[in-house]
């Protein structure tokens, strides 16, 4: 869980714990949405709404990933499974709204080495670095958004 409680700080002021909740709600809100808007709109009329709009900078890596930590624990506190695609998409959203360059990617594992019938994944990378949904395994990128 992300928090100002791990973070190495001595002391963890109120402001800064109402911050880290109100963070976490944001990304909740968003994963919802983005359950929604996979499973109800078709991908041509959200493809355009991830993605970053820049190039990542350092700095963008630190922030993502506290994002992404956010995203992560908003998953863990909703009462249904969410997939990687929606929390790649909720994470995007808020990159995009801080202005944090990254990518949406979507992949395949290739027909002789899926385990199962889930075979496509979604990640998000602020330069080469996946921040949520690094899974193993070789993939084939069908498309870098951003």
């Amino acid at each position: 869980m992300p928090s100002c409680a791990n973070s190495g700080k001595p002391a963890c002021l109120p402001s800064e714990r109402w911050q880290s909740r109100a963070r976490t709600a944001q990304a909740l809100c968003a994963l919802i949405l983005a359950q929604f808007v996979v499973k109800f709109l078709p991908f041509e009329r959200w493809r355009s709404r991830i993605g970053g709009m820049q190039e990542a900078t350092a700095s963008d890596l630190d922030s993502s990933r506290r994002l992404a930590a956010h995203v992560d624990w908003a998953a863990r506190l909703l009462p249904f499974e969410t997939k990687c695609l929606p929390q790649a998409i909720a994470l995007s959203w808020l990159l995009r709204r801080k202005r944090l360059g990254h990518a949406v990617v979507i992949a395949v594992r290739p027909e002789e080495l899926r385990p199962s019938r889930d075979a496509l994944h979604a990640w998000v990378q602020v330069g080469q670095v996946k921040v949520m949904g690094d899974l193993p395994g070789p993939w084939i990128e069908a498309f870098r958004i951003g």
